[in-house]
């Protein structure tokens, strides 16, 4: 089976989308099937240099449409040689030339691919009601009546990543029939092994925090990823005299506006570390010398960080607003709180109130909960069913 991936950006700085997708070209190419990836990233992006996936880079694009006069071009000569095309997101040009291509393809006598959407959150009603986003919304709103609808209706149907994440997608918009729609899931590979080079590496980064306990909250420096909640809340409890480990806040994102703020509010601490985006061997060394990691987002349509958490035996304390929370409470990984500064902070002192048994009996469970619901395995077998049929 010949298979095409198409994603506006592979950026890993724009989340763990990217990764994920290398992980299921990788995982399905040992079941024979061919996979190609379209992007409309520049060719001489530095993130898709020395990249063994075969990758046809039909940038750059312009604005925030993030449009590319290559794309339609190659898809209209290029859609007939697959059998399956998987649209990775919606809201950008990419998504509306697979459906005006496969239109083209149609009226010229030719079959085209059985053509697949993995929105990874972007039909979640958040985006329409958050504060802040009126504008964006009523973007939105009109994007949905003129293109996006035709592409979620039109279309072979819609591949989401958990039972929440297809719910929640049915009362965005009027108008939502798509023609068929499956949980697939978002398979996580497995941790490398624990070395001493890796936390060697995480703590040469974060100087002065070697034999410290700490907490970790590692993923995009965004006001969506309730930030500011986590680090109110940890002044808060110090402010209070509790005793308390450090704080590690890790990822993109500090050279913009909220992330300056993130910096101010940080600053009134000197046990709140911001390392910066983390990768590789450092990354993983962030997981595996952490006492457990937390996560107040605002909206989270998986959170692959908290998956890797859960696979490095490390408890999650997350929000009742990432997507995966109801698998994670059901075996017992971690601990759900509400997106707001008063939960955040019930949640921190619910975790420092645990026995070191107590977590430790956690840990175990987090990685029973990976091993179940995100193992890559898994997700490989639930993705070949939908698309063979």
């Amino acid at each position: 089976m010949r298979v095409l991936h198409i994603v506006s950006s592979m950026n890993p700085e724009s989340g763990g989308v990217s990764q994920a997708i290398k992980t299921l070209i990788e995982e399905t190419s040992k079941l024979d099937v061919i996979s190609h990836l379209a992007v409309v990233d520049s060719p001489d992006a530095l993130y898709l240099q020395n990249e063994p996936l075969i990758i046809y880079a039909l940038g750059p694009s312009k604005g925030v449409w993030q449009y590319s006069k290559l794309l339609l071009p190659w898809l209209i000569e290029n859609l007939i040689n697959y059998e399956v095309v998987i649209v990775h997101g919606l809201w950008l040009y990419h998504s509306y030339s697979v459906l005006k291509a496969s239109k083209l393809v149609e009226r010229s006598n030719h079959s085209r691919p059985k053509i697949y959407i993995m929105p990874h959150g972007m039909l979640d009603p958040w985006f329409q009601e958050a504060q802040g986003r009126k504008l964006k919304a009523i973007r939105n709103w009109l994007y949905w009546k003129i293109i996006e609808k035709r592409v979620v209706n039109e279309l072979d149907g819609l591949l989401f990543t958990c039972e929440t994440e297809m719910l929640l997608a049915q009362d965005t918009f009027s108008g939502y029939k798509p023609k068929m729609k499956k949980v697939v899931g978002l398979g996580i590979e497995a941790p490398p092994v624990f070395t001493k080079r890796m936390s060697d590496l995480f703590y040469n980064k974060c100087e002065g925090l070697k034999n410290e306990n700490y907490i970790l909250f590692l993923g995009r420096i965004h006001v969506k990823k309730g930030v500011d909640l986590l680090v109110n809340a940890y002044l808060a409890l110090e402010a209070l005299g509790t005793k308390l480990p450090k704080l590690v806040i890790a990822g993109p994102g500090l050279e913009t506006d909220y992330g300056k703020k993130i910096q101010a509010l940080a600053s009134k601490s000197n046990s709140i570390y911001l390392p910066g985006m983390l990768n590789g061997e450092i990354k993983w060394g962030a997981f595996y010398c952490c006492e457990a990691f937390i996560l107040p987002s605002h909206q989270e349509n998986f959170g692959i960080a908290v998956a890797e958490s859960l696979a490095c035996s490390k408890p999650v304390l997350i929000s009742n607003q990432v997507n995966i929370w109801r698998e994670i409470e059901v075996g017992q990984g971690g601990i759900i709180f509400s997106d707001s500064l008063e939960g955040t902070q019930t949640a921190l002192e619910q975790w420092f109130s645990l026995s070191l048994n107590q977590k430790k009996v956690m840990g175990l469970q987090a990685k029973a909960v990976y091993e179940s619901k995100f193992a890559v395995d898994s997700t490989v077998r639930r993705f070949m069913e939908a698309i063979s049929v």
